[in-house]
């Protein structure tokens, strides 16, 4: 079988024209390896490096990048895009149309719903179905960890190198930087790249403790001294490459 080759991801020709899904097997040259109990829908693309583990799902139209890591029981819905060195722990469940940018960590048994009014059936007591409700996938900028069993309410934004407590529910956005914890999720303190609390270094400014890195914090947003500006919670992040490979 040939491959259609896509930056450090590959989809297998048959896939690519509609053929059958396959199972429990990587495209041909992807790289990727896969669990033989792991589910791995044949037109998925999966990077160079990444790993499926054992009872994982991977949904058709997925987009997973390079050196990703899926862990057991996880599962990847129909089109997620995933970028390069993901790490989605045991059970972690990840709804369409969600998207995880470069460097993203979500932990075991975590969720990222797409619902914001879920209903098993309509007024009129009918089964619903995919077009009769709409998706609203969440989105993970890039480096930010989501912990353990921590719900993230359809259509939230987790901005860049933020990180979520075990056990929280995020209901709204998430600045770059912030460590948000509890029900409903509220920011507790700041986090640097590294993910350790920053401490404080003067007006408006925080240090890292273990890098030493600078930050300063302007109008209730957080930013690298030496880093592009923060970004508004709520803008829309840059759109994922069509290649995997190449970061989004």
């Amino acid at each position: 079988m040939g491959t259609v080759e896509g930056g450090s991801a590959a989809v297998s020709e048959d896939a690519a024209s509609g053929g059958s899904p396959s199972e429990g097997s990587a495209p041909e040259g992807s790289g990727a390896r896969v669990e033989p109990t792991a589910d791995v829908d044949g037109r998925a693309v999966l990077g160079a490096g990444t790993t499926v583990w054992h009872l994982a799902q991977v949904r058709e139209d997925a987009v997973i990048g390079a050196d990703c890591i899926i862990g057991r029981g996880a599962y990847v819905g129909p089109g997620v895009r995933i970028g390069d060195r993901v790490k989605l722990q045991n059970h972690a469940l990840v709804y369409e149309p969600a998207v995880l940018e470069d460097g993203v960590f979500v932990g075991p048994a975590a969720v990222l719903t797409n619902d914001l009014y879920p209903r098993s059936v309509d007024v009129d007591g009918r089964l619903k179905r995919g077009e009769d409700w709409h998706a609203r996938g969440v989105t993970l900028r890039r480096g930010c960890s989501i912990g353990g069993r921590a719900v993230l309410v359809a259509g939230v934004t987790v901005g860049r190198w933020a990180l979520v407590a075990a056990g929280a529910v995020v209901h709204r956005d998430v600045p770059d930087f912030a460590l948000v914890a509890g029900v409903p999720a509220r920011r507790i303190k700041w986090v640097g790249r590294a993910g350790e609390p920053l401490r404080p270094a003067g007006a408006d400014r925080w240090v890292c403790p273990r890098t030493g890195e600078e930050y300063r914090e302007h109008d209730g947003l957080l930013a690298s001294v030496e880093s592009e500006p923060p970004v508004e919670p709520g803008v829309a992040p840059r759109p994922p490459s069509e290649s995997p490979g190449t970061g989004r």
